[in-house]
């Protein structure tokens, strides 16, 4: 199964277990709008909280582009406050894991 799918299947189940699994270590996560950055450590609290929040929705989502090294993303997401954005995630793969990712969004309304 691509990380991808793999990405995806995990956010659908809620599945916070998989999803850590597949961050490499050394993980950073770049916010595009903030610029600020969180380790694996810190992310992990953060994903935790939105998968255990039934109005954090990925509406759906499709692979622009995936190799070895890189995994582009587009996806509609839904929030508890009743916001939706697209957004578009890019990251970098090394050992099959995410090493670094960074997200950047476009509010829909």
């Amino acid at each position: 199964m691509s990380l991808n799918n793999k990405l995806v299947q995990s956010m659908s189940n809620r599945n916070v277990g998989d999803y850590l699994d597949l961050l490499h270590e050394d993980f950073v996560a770049t916010f595009h709008k903030s610029g600020d950055t969180f380790s694996k450590s810190e992310w992990a609290p953060m994903v935790t909280g939105m998968m255990e929040n039934e109005k954090f929705i990925q509406e759906s989502s499709r692979c622009v582009y995936e190799n070895d090294d890189i995994l582009v993303m587009h996806t509609f997401m839904s929030y508890p406050d009743d916001s939706r954005e697209a957004v578009m995630l890019v990251a970098m793969l090394k050992d099959g894991k995410i090493i670094s990712m960074e997200t950047g969004a476009t509010a829909l309304d």
